[in-house]
């Protein structure tokens, strides 16, 4: 069973704490809490937010990394998790399109 959770959903704590897998994309700094995950639950924290601080800015994710990371069995980091996959296949498939085009083997 899947169920789409977003930032304006009302009882989004109970239902994510119910979750075995949590994919994360709302663009809300730490919107997920430690507290929200169930013990060993794997997180995909596809979020990235810039945080202001006093010497600059550092990216989080949507899920807090460091309250997460006492309950889950597996959780992706922000910077540096999906990130490079997505990179990856958006330049694979550019390749392909190109070949494509071309009509290259």
């Amino acid at each position: 069973m899947l169920i789409l959770v977003h930032s304006y959903t009302k009882n989004a704590e109970e239902i994510t704490e119910q979750a075995d897998i949590v994919i994360s994309a709302t663009g809300v700094a730490n919107l997920v809490r430690g507290s929200w995950l169930k013990l060993g639950v794997v997180v995909d924290d596809d979020g990235i937010n810039h945080v202001d601080e006093a010497q600059g800015y550092r990216l989080v994710g949507d899920v807090c990394f460091e309250e997460a990371c006492r309950v889950s069995s597996a959780i992706t980091s922000v910077p540096g998790g999906v990130g490079p996959m997505t990179i990856a296949m958006l330049l694979s498939n550019t390749l392909s399109s190109a070949k494509s085009l071309h009509e290259l083997k």
